[in-house]
Parts: structure tokens; C-alpha cells; sequence
């Protein structure tokens, strides 16, 4: 299986096809990926950051144990974190 920095790099010439074709895979890896996933929203910039924003927000409320930790050691992360918290929380009032 490829590295989750081997995936995120396909993203930097993608067109939205690929883009929404990385997502999926990277939401089809399932819960397994959070950790990185968080950490790498750290870090990336741009549609790369995008794309890992809406893979935690699709994979759900497994995200936000991963998110408030990450909030918790990186003060700079905080509002990033507590967002997409929002975001999952209020996803699943349909």
C-alpha cells in the first residue's frame, strides 16, 4: 500500500477528478489513517490540506479524538481543530 505522503503528493498537479479519486481512497483506508492524517494537516498547505480536511471530516466522529489531542499539544492548531469538530458534529444533524 502506498504511503499517505506518496498519496498526498499525486494531489500536487491533480485535476478534481483526482482530487476526489485521492479522497476516496484515503476515506476507503478507514480509521487506520487518522493519526497521520491529523498530523499531516499540520503541516500541508493548500489542495493537499483541503483534501485531508475533508477525509477527517467524511471518516466522522472517529476524527475528533484525533483532532482535540492534536489541538491540546498545538495551540497554533486549535481553531483548524475545533472547526472541523464543528463540521462532524454538525454533519450529523440531517
Amino acid at each position: 500500500m502506498q504511503s499517505l505522503n506518496d498519496i498526498l503528493s499525486e494531489l500536487e498537479n491533480a485535476d478534481n477528478t483526482t482530487k476526489n479519486k485521492i479522497e476516496n481512497e484515503l476515506v476507503s483506508i478507514g480509521e487506520s489513517v487518522l493519526p497521520q492524517l491529523v498530523d499531516q494537516l499540520q503541516v500541508v498547505r493548500g489542495i493537499k490540506r483541503g483534501v485531508v480536511a475533508m477525509t477527517l471530516i467524511r471518516l466522522g466522529d472517529a476524527s475528533v479524538k484525533y483532532l482535540e489531542k492534536a489541538a491540546h499539544d498545538n495551540k497554533d492548531f486549535e481553531w483548524v481543530a475545533e472547526y472541523l469538530i464543528r463540521e462532524i458534529k454538525g454533519s450529523k444533524v440531517a
